[in-house]
């Protein structure tokens, strides 16, 4: 399948993003707490996918949460502590790129934690997300999926465009010999963790402008309630004539543009 034109893209995205504020005024609205997860394989198209969605909301009310590798204080603590503590409050939507999901497929594959640890979590998992959504919260989760072929081109993009290198970590290096076992630890996640109450949801992200715009248009379908934004208020003429901004001395940049 042919890569999807940019004007068309651009252009189904448009008419998303307007939907995905309706969706932001229901959820302000309503007090909802909405948690998106994004997981999937090294270069698959999170943080594209990610940007799509909250480049047209209000940002106080939607945050991206991208955790570092935990800490000694955070390595002994409960494993869901620390991802619990950037759960929503009302009116909220939360992104999750990588989640508590890290222990279910990096660490399992690269060693991270112990095989106890991994099936431990694959019990603990459905059980916090029971709590979580029992409470109120909508939890919907994503899995990206993208064919060795296709993510090793990216990983070589990345390796030779410096303004994307910062993208290459030394683990998505190491992690390129392991497509088969990411493969074998997605499918015992997805099994273990499938639930009516917290759903997981593939999207083929090998064309990422097709993937972005499937995933956007399912995760409406998935919350298909809108609030229509308030109506535009009165905005009484000025008085007198409109007055130009006065800088200090010293203070303004020289323009370079």
């Amino acid at each position: 399948m042919k890569s999807m034109k940019r004007k068309k893209y651009e252009e189904a995205l448009e008419t998303l993003q307007g939907d995905l504020i309706d969706l932001q005024h229901w959820i302000i609205a309503t007090g909802q707490r909405v948690v998106i997860v994004f997981e999937g394989r090294d270069a698959a198209g999170k943080g594209g996918v990610i940007k799509a969605i909250e480049g047209s909301l209000n940002n106080r009310y939607v945050r991206t949460v991208a955790l570092q590798k935990p800490n000694d204080r955070e390595s002994s603590q409960w494993y869901f502590q620390r991802y619990a503590d950037h759960l929503p409050s009302a009116g909220e939507l939360v992104l999750f790129d990588r989640s508590w999901y890290n222990r279910a497929g990096v660490e399992t594959v690269m060693g991270f934690c112990t095989p106890a640890q991994t099936k431990q979590f694959l019990i603990d998992c459905p059980a916090f997300e029971r709590l979580i959504t029992q409470d109120g919260l909508i939890l919907i989760k994503y899995w990206l999926s993208v064919d060795q072929e296709e993510q090793e081109e990216r990983f070589q993009e990345r390796a030779e465009d410096p303004l994307k290198r910062f993208k290459l970590s030394p683990i998505d290096i190491k992690a390129r010999q392991q497509y088969a076992e990411y493969g074998k630890a997605r499918d015992r996640m997805l099994k273990a963790t499938h639930t009516d109450y917290a759903p997981w949801f593939v999207v083929n992200f090998n064309d990422q402008k097709r993937g972005r715009l499937n995933l956007i248009d399912h995760l409406l379908k998935q919350l298909p309630k809108r609030e229509p934004p308030a109506p535009a208020p009165a905005m009484p003429k000025l008085a007198g004539k409109p007055q130009k901004e006065e800088i200090p001395r010293g203070f303004l940049i020289e323009e370079s543009f």
